[in-house]
């Protein structure tokens, strides 16, 4: 690395940090926020960081971030309890949410079953999904999970636990691009997705 003052190095460093951001992108933000940004503004950037580790936790029901507990989707009186959406992660929700279509419960896995990486059932949320269920409310489990090889083994392994326990279990639709990532997809997309999802 160039010979940059400690401050600017050390700037540079944790941004590379960040994911997708290599050396050269590192560089252009540190400068950016050197030259083109006010104390106050460096200030409200390093004041969101560390609000965000602060008070963000995951919710004790559905394990979605929040910065309350129980979060806004499970404490919401108007979403449906008959239908839980099972995603993999967090900002799955939010790719769900933009299509203003489903109006039940979330579950978040935080993360998708890959033996080649040691993720198992173990460390996953399912645990607490299957505690869901014995409240008898739930009728139906939509699973969301990314339409890659890691989402669809989460899929069917999820199917063949849940369906002996009484409950409607569907699959989202393949609007999604298979290898895509939920992120990604526009609300027309997202939308066809859940309108089609099919029993499994």
């Amino acid at each position: 690395m160039p010979d940059y003052a400690g401050p600017i190095a050390r700037l540079i460093q944790q941004f590379k940090r960040l994911p997708g951001v290599g050396q050269k992108s590192a560089e252009r933000m540190a400068f950016h926020v050197m030259n083109a940004w006010s104390r106050d503004e460096a200030q409200a950037l390093a004041d969101a960081l560390l609000e965000v580790k602060d008070k963000i936790g995951y919710c004790s029901t559905c394990n979605n971030i929040t910065d309350v507990d129980p979060c806004h989707y499970c404490a919401d009186p108007t979403r449906s309890t008959s239908v839980v959406c099972v995603v993999q992660q967090p900002h799955n929700v939010v790719a769900i949410e933009k299509t203003r279509q489903y109006n039940g419960q979330y579950h978040v896995l935080l993360g998708a079953l890959s033996p080649l990486s040691g993720v198992g059932p173990d460390q996953l949320r399912i645990k607490n999904l299957i505690d869901r269920l014995k409240t008898g409310q739930v009728q139906e489990i939509i699973l969301a999970t990314n339409p890659n090889v890691e989402g669809e083994a989460t899929a069917v392994y999820l199917s063949k636990l849940l369906k002996p326990l009484g409950v409607q279990v569907s699959r989202i639709a393949m609007g999604i691009p298979v290898g895509g990532d939920l992120d990604y997809a526009d609300e027309v997309t997202m939308s066809k997705a859940l309108e089609g999802r099919r029993q499994l």
